[in-house]
């Protein structure tokens, strides 16, 4: 445990992150943006309690908390936070700080509710609204040294919760058995318990522990992994199946420290795997490989994705690379930090370039139908030479 560490976030790092979204707002000619997801918010103002972040083009940001307020202004390094008791009065306190009401104010409409939106319309009737997510999402993407360091840390929880799996797998014990006692280690380390995502509709309980051909079962989720998961409302994840002898166990789980976040994703076994299998999770060891040295600032994450499909096809795994039929995933990796979704994608058709310090979760899985899932999920730093693996756990089959 002492080899995880949790950090506060230094005035300084707000600062450089109000600055670039300011910037932001200055080249769309944007007045301000008024931030209330709670993920941005917390990375804007350092807190989550519930409030209103006003960004304007100039000048210091106000931090309305609604609640808790005396919380928030001691976690919040922010020169101006102030309580507030609704939306409502947002234009009277920001006329208190001598901010002018915006004539073009930016929200977050990736996610913001429609009723949400009317009341934003009825408080600033005069403002025209438009959004400001990509531009967020684009801040967000290119990490600090700071994040990078937190993220760091949480890879080595990822580290630590797959080298426990060998100690607790049991041939007879139930997949939501052996994830409960998984989860229960995470949390002594200071795994946070919520797994953020930004997709409407989306959600994750620490991950995807799944065994043997229920691996290979779809789900709603944006996952190539699903998992029949233990009701049909929850609908994936690990489930009430046997593990045993001879098939492949997906260990596929996020770590959550600090609110920074590191996808992480191992294949053990009891026992042996027929050849078809080994082969196929060597097959995605060497997309790996390849991405690893391909993937490099200035190439486009769209890119990277055809590369991944090409090689699977070519290898012959074209079948079942990231999922099975129409309604296979899109995607090969994503980006990470305090969502499990962030830019860039490595998906097709999108021309977002890599940039030196994004982070990348890169994931080239087989789902096999009747047999289950084999393949890898690194969490990595994008650098000049290409990517920089920040999970250490051997990437190999662990048999047991």
């Amino acid at each position: 445990m002492s080899e995880i560490h949790i950090q506060d976030i230094p005035a300084v790092e707000l600062e450089g992150r109000i600055n670039r979204l300011q910037q932001a707002l200055q080249e769309n000619g944007i007045n301000g943006a008024l931030i209330v997801q709670k993920t941005d918010l917390f990375y804007f103002s350092a807190t989550s309690q519930q409030g209103y972040l006003y960004v304007p083009d100039v000048g210091d940001p106000l931090l309305m908390v609604f609640k808790d307020f005396d919380r928030a202004r001691q976690e919040s390094p922010l020169k101006l936070v102030v309580p507030i008791g609704s939306p409502r009065k947002i234009p009277e306190m920001l006329a208190s700080h001598g901010l002018e009401l915006p004539k073009i104010l930016g929200l977050e409409l990736d996610v913001l509710p429609v009723n949400l939106y009317f009341q934003y319309q009825k408080i600033f009737p005069a403002a025209e609204l438009t959004d400001v997510s990509s531009e967020i999402r684009l801040i967000r993407a290119v990490k600090s040294s700071y994040e990078v360091d937190c993220i760091r840390q949480a890879a080595r929880g990822s580290d630590l919760v797959c080298a426990r799996v060998s100690e607790i797998l049991e041939e007879g014990q139930t997949e939501l058995a052996l994830a409960g006692e998984l989860e229960s280690y995470a949390r002594s380390l200071g795994h946070q318990g919520i797994v953020r995502m930004r997709l409407w509709g989306s959600e994750l309980f620490y991950g995807h522990l799944l065994s043997g051909a229920d691996a290979a079962v779809p789900s709603y989720l944006a996952s190539p992994t699903g998992g029949k998961g233990p009701s049909r409302l929850t609908g994936q994840g690990a489930g009430f199946r046997k593990i045993q002898k001879n098939e492949p166990v997906l260990v596929d789980y996020v770590f959550a420290l600090n609110g920074y976040l590191s996808d992480h994703a191992r294949i053990f076994c009891l026992g042996e795997l027929p050849d078809d299998l080994l082969a196929g999770h060597e097959a995605m060891l060497e997309i790996q490989e390849r991405v690893k040295d391909q993937a490099r600032p200035g190439v486009a994450s769209g890119d990277i994705y055809e590369l991944m499909v090409s090689a699977a096809e070519e290898k012959g795994y074209g079948e079942w690379f990231m999922g099975v039929g129409e309604r296979r995933i899109r995607f090969t990796g994503h980006g990470v930090g305090l969502e499990l979704d962030e830019f860039p994608f490595l998906a097709k058709g999108q021309k977002l370039k890599l940039e030196e310090s994004m982070i990348i979760a890169l994931e080239p899985k087989l789902i096999i139908p009747g047999k289950g899932v084999v393949g890898i999920e690194n969490t990595h730093l994008v650098t000049e030479s290409g990517l920089e693996p920040l999970t250490q756990s051997l990437d190999a089959i662990t048999f047991i």
